[in-house]
């Protein structure tokens, strides 16, 4: 268990440090075995991931019962959700990156760039706006990752992974590639160059 709430705590001012999330937004998770039964380790509200510690870190079990002191993110249910759904994510990153973000603010999508695993379809999958933290939103997300990300409509980036760290990993890359496709928008639409 230590390393796990030591890789949430490493991940989030990753995160933070690399403007994948801001202020209080964001949220890191991981699950982990404690005798047979699966615990999911989680970034706790309205605690910014610049400043989390390990002590801060919320265990909760899969029925969303507190094991620890504190609060769990708002976004819990969507972390869960996943979690029974998906039996090989392991880390679940959240962020409301700004170039990522920006495309799911808007009508266009994201290409699936090489680089992170065999592209399977040309385009992120994203799902339609539901309410942060609401059932409805943790129930669609499950339902709809499909593969190891998923675009949240006018929301943000969820990123899942074997571990926090390869979710980690993979949302920086979709950062990455959700800027380099703006550049490049930005570019082909002036003809001034």
């Amino acid at each position: 268990m230590d390393d796990t709430v030591k890789s949430i705590v490493d991940v989030s001012k990753y995160l933070f440090e690399r403007k994948l999330v801001s202020g209080k937004a964001g949220n890191v998770s991981s699950r982990f075995k404690n005798k047979e039964i699966d615990i999911i380790a989680i970034t706790p509200t309205m605690i910014s991931l610049k400043n989390v510690k390990e002590e801060d870190i919320v265990l909760v079990d899969f029925d969303g019962n507190i094991l620890t002191k504190g609060k769990p993110s708002s976004e819990i249910n969507l972390h869960l959700s996943i979690y029974k759904e998906k039996k090989n994510v392991n880390g679940i990153v959240h962020t409301h990156s700004p170039y990522a973000t920006g495309f799911a603010f808007s009508n266009k999508k994201i290409k699936r760039l090489e680089g992170f695993g065999k592209i399977k379809k040309p385009y992120l999958e994203d799902l339609d706006y539901e309410t942060p933290g609401s059932e409805k939103l943790a129930e669609n997300a499950a339902k709809a990752l499909n593969e190891d990300v998923l675009i949240l409509k006018k929301h943000g980036v969820l990123a899942t992974g074997n571990n926090v760290r390869e979710a980690c990993l993979l949302a920086e890359f979709i950062e990455d590639i959700a800027k380099t496709q703006f550049i490049s928008h930005t570019l082909n639409l002036s003809d001034s160059f």
